[in-house]
């Protein structure tokens, strides 16, 4: 069986190092915020081009803790609009509503499967103050436009790069800058979920910013809202990035770039070797605005296109089965329709592809697909 995803297989040839770093955490004594969250925040900064990186729990408190520290600065309240993708994962939607906020649920392109800036500016009302741009699946959004539509309006622009580390974005000027994921916006937030790109071995995230102030302030807030241990400034919460999670990070940062590389190349196979007309591929323009967190083919015989690649030792997994806004947890919106979004999620199927793959398991994905 050739697995979605083997992290074990993934995450082999670290072992030994991962193995060196826990002796040397359990030597050290010094279990949170120690030199390795420390050392891990300014690799990660340095990495995107960001001037701040603030290591957290996990994804989804990255972009809560976005959200509730731009309250606390005055520059969002509680009942303003945010615009989100409606076919994003539910974490997006989660987070702006856990910050007393407003989802302005807005259709994707179906071609990229990203959210469609020309829609964007339809859905701004006098209540939308910000944007949550979703890279998904590794590929960034129309931050080009997206960023003259924030500025235009005067909005905050915060990217969920949850999928997209190392994803490269030419901005489009004379100078032929390129800036990465995390550096796009006022803020960002990530994830390090096991399965990301880079990946931790447990729940862990960060957020990245040029902001003084908000960077202060989300120090604080991730760490009970203190600054000074018992002097609390603020309301915060306890969502650090844990000390061995940022060790076995800073381990695998160097080799994200090969990560990438790799995903790319394996992309570049299935999308020029996979040639059967049931299956539509995902978009790629062939920069490096695409990681491939996942890869993505859509088809309206989605159900019989799994078992069979099950039968034929291949597993697949959905990227997602329910649209948010039909989901039970956001009952309230399942009267709305985004007739896109709704395709999406009946299509979509992420076949295998990550690094621990190998040239013969590549060959026989394409070979079986071919043959559906």
């Amino acid at each position: 069986m050739i697995k979605f995803l083997d992290l074990h297989k993934l995450n082999q040839p670290f072992e030994t190092d991962f193995q060196l770093k826990l002796k040397q955490f359990l030597d050290k004594g010094w279990y949170v915020l120690g030199d390795e969250v420390s050392k891990f925040e300014d690799s990660f900064a340095g990495y995107c081009g960001s001037k701040y990186c603030i290591g957290v729990g996990n994804g989804l408190d990255a972009l809560v803790l976005i959200f509730k520290a731009y309250i606390q600065l005055g520059k969002l309240k509680k009942g303003d609009e945010v615009i989100v993708p409606a076919n994003t994962y539910i974490a997006s939607i989660l987070a702006i509503l856990q910050a007393d906020l407003v989802p302005v649920l807005v259709e994707p392109k179906l071609e990229t499967y990203n959210i469609d800036p020309d829609l964007i500016e339809v859905n701004i009302s006098s209540k939308t103050k910000a944007i949550l741009a979703v890279h998904l699946y590794g590929q960034l959004a129309d931050m080009n436009a997206i960023n003259h539509i924030a500025k235009k309006h005067n909005l905050l622009l915060i990217e969920d790069a949850a999928q997209a580390h190392g994803a490269i974005l030419d901005v489009g000027n004379e100078k032929f800058e390129f800036k990465k994921a995390g550096n796009l916006g006022h803020a960002a937030g990530f994830s390090f979920y096991p399965g990301k790109n880079l990946g931790a071995l447990g729940d862990a995230g960060a957020i990245t910013t040029n902001e003084d102030e908000l960077a202060a302030v989300l120090f604080s807030m991730r760490n009970y809202g203190s600054k000074v241990k018992y002097h609390n400034e603020m309301i915060g919460v306890n969502s650090r990035l844990d000390e061995l999670q940022a060790s076995f990070l800073n381990i695998k940062l160097p080799y994200l770039y090969q990560e990438n590389a790799t995903r790319r190349a394996i992309a570049k196979r299935y999308l020029t070797e996979i040639k059967n007309k049931k299956i539509i591929l995902p978009f790629w323009d062939e920069s490096d605005n695409h990681v491939f967190h996942l890869f993505v083919i859509r088809t309206e015989n989605r159900e019989q296109l799994a078992n069979y690649l099950k039968e034929s030792g291949i597993e697949t997994m959905i990227h997602y089965p329910i649209a948010p806004h039909h989901q039970e947890a956001l009952k309230d919106m399942k009267s709305m329709c985004f007739p896109i979004t709704e395709k999406i999620h009946d299509e979509v199927l992420s076949i295998p592809l990550n690094s621990s793959l190998t040239n013969g398991e590549v060959n026989k994905i394409i070979k079986v697909i071919n043959g559906f």
